[in-house]
């Protein structure tokens, strides 16, 4: 979609990190914005920073744990400026934890909000923009998706799958003129769980990292204008080790230790049981 003046978006998750910031990089290409998240004086602060830049823009409160509810969530998106022809599919849940330790329903719970909602928005959606000759969807994976790290089993699982899922979408519609990408961000400063990493004293190294919600929200405008499949915005070239954990797995699986991650969010974890 080149043409972006005067379409309308929806951006879920845009309650506060990468979704505010995604939000004002559309409105800024002159798009209808709708914004979307449980917090309703979140979602207030960001629709006036948004008119503030001079564009439409209006909330729809959900929580996106009511998988039911997704098809009414796009209703009520709709009867703000009309059919949606960017979805942003922003919205998920982060928990560090031992895998043991996280319960059933933290489980699916994750499933829930990090695939099945975004599936289901898409499903939606999908019909109208075919109809209409125009539309785009955005999946927020994260390098988690690409490199699965201990003890983000769940976070890592629902990420790598929406990576497939693009994938898939777009070997089925490529010949259409809908199109899909995914954007995986890797460590992302200044707010969200990296940030709060920070403030304990952990922090990336030079091989993995780190970048800003400004440059991911960049390169989500620019997935959507080129069609690009898959962007990846971590701060540090590691497209190389990505090459090498296709080849040599357990290279692969050695690089990442060596980075220190995996014992990052294994003392993170160890300071939430802890305070628990």
């Amino acid at each position: 979609m080149e043409r972006l003046r005067g379409r309308v978006a929806l951006v879920t998750g845009a309650t506060g990190g990468l979704g505010p910031v995604i939000a004002r990089a559309l409105a800024r290409e002159d798009m209808d914005v709708v914004v979307t998240g449980r917090r309703v004086d979140a979602l207030d602060e960001t629709v006036t920073g948004l008119r503030a830049i001079g564009v439409r823009a209006d909330s729809v409160p959900a929580d996106l744990t009511d998988l039911d509810a997704t098809g009414a969530l796009i209703e009520r998106a709709e009867r703000s400026f009309g059919p949606i022809d960017v979805l942003v599919n922003n919205a998920g849940v982060e928990n560090v934890a031992a895998f043991t330790a996280l319960t059933p329903e933290e489980l699916t719970g994750m499933v829930d909000v990090n695939l099945s909602a975004p599936m289901l928005l898409t499903r939606h959606v999908l019909p109208g923009m075919l109809a209409r000759g125009r539309g785009h969807v955005v999946f927020i994976s994260s390098m988690a998706g690409k490199f699965g790290l201990a003890y983000c089993e769940p976070y890592a699982a629902t990420k790598a799958a929406l990576i497939g899922l693009t994938q898939a979408l777009r070997a089925e519609y490529g010949q259409s003129p809908v199109g899909f990408s995914v954007v995986c961000p890797g460590f992302i400063g200044g707010d969200g769980m990296y940030q709060r990493m920070v403030e304990r004293g952990f922090r990336s190294n030079r091989v993995i990292g780190e970048t800003t919600t400004a440059k991911v929200a960049d390169k989500v405008v620019k997935a959507i204008r080129r069609d690009l499949p898959e962007v990846i915005e971590s701060g540090a070239p590691v497209r190389p080790l990505l090459s090498v954990g296709a080849l040599a797995p357990r290279f692969a699986e050695r690089m990442v230790a060596w980075t220190g991650a995996n014992a990052m969010f294994r003392r993170l974890s160890e300071e939430r049981g802890r305070a628990g």
